[in-house]
C-alpha cells in the first residue's frame, strides 16, 4: 500500500485513478487493518475518488491537513465522535411504550384468569432435532425418477424416432445442421467417456452445441443398449431450462412433455415416463438434500451440470454434495458443462476427471472500446462499418479457398517449425490489406501475431509499414502486442507497442478525458447507447443488435429512451424486446422471432444472454460493461444488489454473441485500461451473498456435521465472517442451537422454499389468524416490486399516488402493505374479468400479479404438505385486514431489520435512518414513508426494512414500513430493563436474552423464576423504567407494563415452540388467552383502524365506487 505509479502518457486520468483505488479499498477491508492513511501526493481528484468510492463500499473516509499536507484517512468502522450537546435532550424524549384502555382492560383479564406462574419461566428455546425411526424423508417426487421401460419399449422409441425423421424432411435437414456442429465429432468420446468415467467434463466454446447435443447423445446411447435412464440437466434460469427442452423436443420431432420434459418454479412438462428432464440448479439441491429412504436420487443415471462457470451459490453447494456422494452411487455419472471455464481447476476439484474440449463454431467479431466509439460517434456521416469490412469482416470473400489453404500452411510452417520463407512470399510488398490482416482459419492469427510471437523484428516492421492491423485478435483474445509479451519478444512488444501509441488518434484521446471528466463510468450512460444505436443502423441495413445492462431499471429506462425518439418509434422498422429472467416465459420467447423484411431486432437484456441462450441472428453487440448482482459485505452485514463490472469471462461472451451467424463487431463501452484491469471471473456467488440458507441446508442433509468445516469442501468456501453471521442469525431465530446443532424448528422450516426468517413469520402469522396476507408477504420479499414506473411525469405521479393509495388501506407508511393490498385488489378484479383494467388504472404489472399468485399457491401447497396449516387457509385469517397485527407479522419477518427516522437537522438536510449499527441510511424518494414521514416531520418513527442499497452514492432502504414499538419490544432477540433515573447512554441494565430469563447487570435485581421479578417491579407498578431492545432503541413504560411485556415475551415464545411441535393441535388455555390478548395489543396499538375485506379499489374499477367497511376483531389461535 505504497504510492500510486503514474504515467504521463495515460490517455485517462479519471479511469485509471476508479480503478487503482476500487482495488486498493478492496485489499484494505480485507486486510486486518482498521485505519490507513495516504500520503499528501494525491490530488483533489484522487481522494474525492477515494471518498466516492469508500461510500460504495461501505468504508469511512475523511481528509485533514491544508495545501500540500492535506491527506485522506480510511476507516473500516465510524470515526467516533463526542456525546452530543443534545444526548439529555434526547434521553428526556425517548418515545414511550403505553397500553390504551382497552389494552389494559384485556391485559388485567388476561392476567387475572392466567396470572403468571412457573410454566411462564420454562425454557422457551426449540430443542435440538431428533431424526425419527423410519420417517426421514417419506415424500418422493416421482418426476426424477427413472421411467419404467423394458428392452421392448426402448426398441419401438428408437423405431419410432427413426421413422420421423425418415418420413419429416425437416427433421432430415435438422439431423444435418446437427451432424455439422463441432461437438457432433466428439459424440463417440464423449459417450465412451461417460461409461468409463463417473465424473466428465466438457469444455466448450460458444455455439458448439453442448447444451442441446450432450443430453441427446446419451440418451440415444442408453437406449441403443437396451436401457432406461433418467438424464437430469440443470441450467441456472428458468428460462434456459424451458427452452433448451424445447429445442430438443423440436429436434426430435416431438411435443415437449414427452421422452423431454422440464420443471421449474411454477412450470412443469413431463412426469416420471420423461427420461430427459431440464430444472432449475435449486429444484435440483431441493432432491439431493432431500435424500433418504424415499429420495429418487437412486434412480437418475446422469446429471449433468451446465454453465458451471456462472457460479451460482446453488450449483457450488450442488458440486459439493455431488462430490461427497458420488462414491456410494456408482450407477451415478456426473457431466459438468461451461462455455467459459477453467477447466484445469474444476477437473483438480474432481479428482482429475477427465476433460473433452470442444471448439466453437464462431465468426471472427470486431472489438471497439469507448474510445473507439465516442471517435465513430464524432466522426459525423463517415460510415464506421467501412473499415471494419476491409479489414476483418469482408477479407475473406476476396480471398481464393486456394489462398487460405495457403496461408493457412504457412502460418503453421512458421509458427510450429520456425520455417518462414512460404508466409514471406505471400505477404510480400505485392500483397493486399486482405493477406496482411488475413486470420488463420482455426486459430485466427495473424501474419504480424506469427512474426511478433517469434520475435521476427524486421518481419513486424514491414508488416506495420505495409498497414497490418494490430489491434486484430487471434481466438485466445491476444493481439500482435500481448502474444509478442506472453512470448517475451520484448524488442517485438516494443515496436508494436511505440508504433500504436503513435498511430493513436489524438482526437479519440481527448475525446476520451473529455468524456470521462464529467460522466460516471459505473453509471449506464442510455444517451450514449441511443447515439451509437443510431449511427449503426445508420451505417448498416441488417442485423439483431443485442444491448447488455445490468438489470430492470436500466433496461427499461433504455426501452423508453429509444421509444421516446421518433427514428425507433417506428414499429415497422425496429421491434424493441427486453430480455431479464423476470419476464415471462412468453414473452422472453419473442427473442428467438427473427423480424419481417425491412424490420431490425434490438434487444435489451441482462447477462441472461451471455450463454444461457442464443440469438442466432445478432450481429452487433453493445457491451455496458456493467451486471446487477446480489453482493454482500459480510464485515458490515450488509445485502446489496448493486451494479458492478463484468470479468473478462464474461466480456468474451458477450463478445462471441456477436459472431453466431456471420461477423460480427462487438462496442464495450469502456475504456481499454478498465478492460484490461477487469478480473478474470466472477466472485463466486457464494462469497457475495448472505448464506443462511446454504447453512440450514447443510445441517438437513447431515444433522451431525459442523458448517464450518463442511463448507471449507466447496472450490470457493465463503469467508469466516460470513459463516459467523449466518450462524447467529439462524440461533436468533431458533433454526440451530447455542452449539451449532438443528433445532426441531431449523428441521420444519428448512424443508420450505423461503428464508429462514420468513418461516418464523408465517408460524406467528397462524398464531395471529393472519397467515393469508403473510403468503403474499413471504413471496414478494422473493420477487420484484410489482409496481411499474411509468416515464411521463405526469403518470409518475399518478404511480405514487396509487401506491400510496394502496398503503392507505392498510394505515399508511408502508411499501410491504402496499402490495398486499394491490394483490388483494387485483385477485378481486380477477374474480370478474377486471385485472387487466384494474393493473393499468393503478400501475401495477399483471406479469407480476400473476408471478406472486402462482408463488402464493405454491407455497400454501408446500405448508399444506408438510403439515403446518390447514388446507383451509381463511380458517387462519380472519384478522387478515388489521394493520397493527399485520405490522407486527411484518416485524417478525423482518427483524432485526429496524430503523429510527431521523428528520432534517442542522448536520444532515435531508432526512435519514439510522439503523443499529449507528449507520445514516437514506430513504429511497420512491418508498411510500419518504413522502409521508417528510410531511408529518415526526422524528420517533420506527422502520422496518427488508434490504439496505448500496450504491455510488452510499446506502439507501427501498422498501420500509412504518411500526410501533410494541411488536419490537416482543419479538426483539433481547430487551434489558432499569429504573429510568439510573440508565445513562451506552449502560443496557438488564438483557432478556431472546424472550428467555432475565440476566442481572447493574439495575434491578430479577431472577428467572417470575415470583422475585413481580415482587420488585410491582413494588412500585407506576414508577417509570427504561426499556432498552438489543441494546440501542431506549423506550419509557411502566415498572408494571415492562413486567407484563416479560410474560407476554415468554408465552409467544412458548406458543410458536408449541406450534412447531405439533402445528394441528391447539394451545392450551393459558398460551391461547395470552395470543388473543397479544393480538388485541397489536390491533390498538397505534393505529387501531381496522378495514373490512380490501375490495374497494376493484370496486372502485368495476363500478366506479369505493366501498369501505370495518372488520370484526378475531382472537388468536388456540
Amino acid at each position: 500500500m505504497g504510492k500510486k505509479k503514474r504515467d504521463s502518457g495515460e490517455p485517462t486520468r479519471a479511469e485509471t485513478t476508479r480503478i487503482w483505488a476500487t482495488k486498493f479499498l478492496e485489499d484494505f477491508r480485507a486486510s486486518p487493518d482498521e485505519v490507513y492513511t495516504f500520503e499528501s501526493h494525491l490530488s483533489n481528484q484522487e481522494r474525492g475518488a477515494i471518498h466516492q468510492m469508500c461510500q460504495k463500499m461501505g468504508l469511512y473516509s475523511k481528509s485533514s491537513g491544508v495545501g500540500d499536507q492535506r491527506r485522506i484517512s480510511i476507516y473500516k468502522h465510524k470515526i467516533p465522535k463526542g456525546k452530543s450537546k443534545n444526548s439529555k435532550k434526547k434521553e428526556d424524549n425517548k418515545p414511550k411504550i403505553s397500553f390504551s384502555p382497552e389494552a389494559k382492560a384485556i391485559l388485567q383479564e388476561l392476567f387475572m384468569h392466567h396470572p403468571p406462574c412457573e410454566e411462564d419461566a420454562e425454557e422457551t428455546s426449540f430443542e435440538k432435532y431428533i431424526e425419527k425411526s423410519g420417517r426421514g424423508c417419506s415424500w418422493k417426487d416421482d418426476f426424477f425418477s427413472k421411467p419404467q421401460m423394458n428392452r421392448e419399449e426402448l426398441a419401438k422409441k428408437v423405431a419410432s424416432l427413426a421413422t420421423r425423421v425418415e418420413k419429416d424432411t425437416r427433421l432430415q435437414q435438422i439431423a444435418e445442421k446437427r451432424s455439422k456442429l463441432p461437438i457432433a465429432s466428439f459424440r463417440d468420446a464423449i459417450t465412451s467417456a461417460v461409461e468409463s468415467n463417473q465424473i466428465v467434463l466438457i469444455s466448450g466454446e460458444t455455439g458448439c452445441g453442448k447444451t442441446t447435443q450432450v443430453p441427446q447423445y446419451l440418451l440415444d446411447h442408453m437406449w441403443s443398449k437396451g436401457e432406461a435412464c433418467k438424464i437430469i440437466c440443470t441450467q441456472p434460469r428458468r428460462i434456459s431450462a424451458i427452452s433448451v427442452s424445447e429445442r430438443i423436443s423440436c429436434e426430435r420431432g416431438e411435443s415437449i412433455g414427452h421422452d423431454i420434459g422440464f420443471k421449474v418454479r411454477l412450470q412443469t412438462r413431463g412426469g416420471r415416463h420423461s427420461s430427459v428432464v431440464f430444472c432449475t440448479n435449486g429444484i435440483l439441491l431441493r432432491v439431493l438434500v432431500g435424500q433418504g429412504s424415499g429420495s429418487c436420487v437412486s434412480n437418475i443415471t446422469h446429471i449433468i451440470v451446465d454453465e458451471i462457470h456462472e457460479r451460482d451459490c446453488f450449483s457450488d453447494f450442488m458440486l459439493a454434495i455431488l462430490r461427497d456422494m458420488l462414491p456410494t452411487k456408482p450407477h451415478l455419472r456426473l457431466i459438468l458443462m461451461s462455455a467459459t471455464l477453467d477447466a484445469g481447476r474444476f477437473s483438480e476439484y474432481f479428482g482429475g476427471c477427465p476433460v473433452i474440449r470442444v471448439p466453437g463454431f464462431t465468426y471472427p467479431v470486431r472489438t471497439f472500446y469507448l474510445e473507439d466509439v465516442l471517435s465513430i460517434l464524432k466522426s459525423g456521416e463517415t460510415n464506421h462499418l467501412d473499415s471494419v469490412n476491409l479489414n476483418t469482416l469482408e477479407d475473406k470473400h476476396d480471398i481464393t479457398d486456394a489462398d487460405k489453404i495457403a496461408l493457412d500452411e504457412a502460418m503453421d510452417l512458421a509458427w510450429l517449425n520456425d520455417e518462414y520463407d512460404a508466409l514471406l512470399d505471400l505477404v510480400s510488398p505485392a500483397g493486399t490489406s486482405k493477406i496482411y490482416n488475413y486470420q488463420h482459419s482455426s486459430t485466427w492469427l495473424t501474419p504480424l501475431m506469427v512474426f511478433a510471437g517469434k520475435g521476427r523484428v524486421s518481419d513486424v516492421c514491414m508488416l506495420l509499414s505495409f498497414g497490418a492491423d494490430w489491434s486484430l485478435k487471434s481466438k485466445d483474445g491476444l493481439t500482435a502486442l500481448k502474444l509478442a509479451e506472453r512470448e517475451n519478444q520484448l524488442e517485438a512488444a516494443q515496436i508494436i507497442r511505440e508504433y500504436a501509441q503513435n498511430s493513436k488518434s489524438q482526437q479519440g484521446e481527448q475525446l476520451l478525458d473529455n468524456y470521462m471528466a464529467t460522466a460516471n463510468p459505473e453509471q449506464v450512460d442510455v444517451g450514449l447507447i441511443t447515439r451509437l444505436l443510431r449511427k449503426i443502423c445508420g451505417d448498416s441495413e441488417d442485423g439483431a443488435i443485442l444491448v447488455f445492462l445490468p438489470g430492470w431499471d436500466d433496461i427499461n429506462k433504455m426501452r423508453e429512451k429509444l421509444l421516446d425518439k421518433p427514428f425507433f418509434a417506428a414499429r415497422n422498422k425496429f421491434s424493441i424486446i427486453c430480455l431479464h429472467s423476470l419476464i415471462p416465459a412468453e414473452e422472453q420467447r419473442k427473442v428467438f422471432e427473427r423480424p419481417p423484411p425491412g424490420c431490425r431486432k434490438i434487444v435489451l437484456a441482462t447477462n441472461i444472454a451471455e450463454s444461457a441462450i442464443t440469438i442466432d441472428d445478432v450481429v452487433y453487440v453493445v457491451d455496458s460493461g456493467r451486471m446487477k448482482e446480489k453482493s454482500y459485505d459480510p464485515y458490515n452485514n450488509v445485502s446489496t444488489l448493486q451494479s458492478s463490472w463484468v470479468s473478462k469471462a464474461n466480456a468474451k461472451q458477450r463478445e462471441g454473441r456477436a459472431g453466431r451467424c456471420q461477423p460480427g463487431i462487438c462496442y464495450h463501452l469502456y475504456s481499454s485500461v478498465r478492460a484490461s484491469s477487469l478480473p478474470e471471473f466472477s466472485v463466486p456467488e457464494i462469497r457475495r451473498m448472505p448464506i443462511e440458507e446454504v447453512c440450514l441446508q447443510v445441517k438437513m442433509l447431515d444433522p451431525n456435521c459442523k458448517i464450518h468445516h463442511f463448507l471449507q469442501k466447496l472450490m470457493d468456501p465463503p469467508v469466516s465472517e460470513s459463516i459467523g453471521n449466518a450462524l447467529t442469525v439462524l440461533q436468533d431465530i431458533g433454526a440451530f442451537t447455542p452449539e451449532e446443532e438443528l433445532t426441531e424448528f431449523g428441521e420444519r422450516i428448512g424443508r420450505l422454499p423461503i428464508h429462514p426468517v420468513i418461516c418464523k413469520m408465517l408460524f406467528f402469522a397462524v398464531l395471529v389468524n393472519c397467515l393469508d396476507p403473510a403468503l403474499t408477504l413471504a413471496c414478494a420479499s422473493d420477487y420484484k416490486d410489482p409496481f411499474t414506473l411509468p416515464m411521463c411525469p405526469t403518470l409518475k405521479k399518478k404511480a405514487d399516488d396509487a401506491k400510496v393509495e394502496f398503503a392507505s388501506l392498510y394505515g399508511g407508511d408502508s411499501d410491504h402493505l402496499a402490495v398486499v393490498a394491490a394483490y388483494e385488489g387485483w385477485k378481486e378484479a380477477k374474480q370478474s374479468h377486471q385485472e387487466a383494467k384494474f393493473c393499468s388504472e393503478h400501475f401495477v404489472s399483471m406479469n407480476a400479479m400473476r408471478m406472486l399468485d402462482g408463488m402464493r399457491k405454491q407455497l400454501k401447497s408446500e405448508l399444506v404438505r408438510h403439515g403446518l396449516i390447514p388446507q383451509d387457509v381463511s380458517s387462519c385469517s380472519l384478522n387478515s385486514h388489521d394493520p397493527g397485527i399485520l405490522r407486527a407479522v411484518l416485524v417478525v419477518g423482518l427483524y432485526p431489520m429496524v430503523g429510527k427516522w431521523l428528520p432534517p437537522s442542522a448536520n444532515s438536510k435531508k432526512p435519514v435512518v439510522e439503523t443499529a449499527s449507528g449507520a445514516k441510511v437514506r430513504l429511497s424518494s420512491r418508498s411510500i414513508a419518504f413522502k409521508t414521514l417528510s410531511d408529518k416531520g415526526d422524528g420517533c418513527t420506527l422502520l422496518v426494512y427488508d434490504e439496505i442499497t448500496r450504491g455510488d452514492w452510499g446506502m439507501h432502504i427501498r422498501n420500509s414500513t412504518a411500526v410501533c414499538p410494541l411488536p419490537l419490544v416482543l419479538f426483539s432477540t433481547e430487551i434489558a430493563v432499569a429504573p429510568a433515573e439510573t440508565l445513562g447512554n451506552g449502560d443496557h441494565g438488564e438483557v432478556v436474552e431472546g424472550g428467555g430469563n432475565m440476566v442481572e447487570e447493574d439495575g434491578m435485581d430479577i431472577d428467572k423464576g417470575g415470583s422475585n421479578h413481580g415482587e420488585k417491579i410491582m413494588s412500585s407498578p407506576d414508577n417509570f423504567v427504561t426499556m432498552v431492545v438489543d441494546r440501542w432503541l431506549s423506550f419509557k413504560t411502566t415498572a408494571l407494563e415492562a413486567a407484563q411485556i416479560y410474560i407476554l415475551r415468554q408465552r409467544v415464545s412458548a406458543s410458536i415452540l408449541l406450534k412447531v411441535r405439533q402445528p394441528q393441535e391447539d394451545l392450551p388455555p393459558h398460551l391461547g388467552a395470552s395470543m388473543y390478548a397479544i393480538s388485541c395489543l397489536l390491533s390498538y396499538d397505534g393505529i387501531r383502524q381496522s378495514v373490512g375485506p380490501l375490495t374497494s379499489m376493484a370496486d372502485e374499477t368495476v363500478n366506479g365506487c369505493t366501498r369501505k367497511g370495518r372488520g370484526k376483531k378475531q382472537k388468536g389461535k388456540r
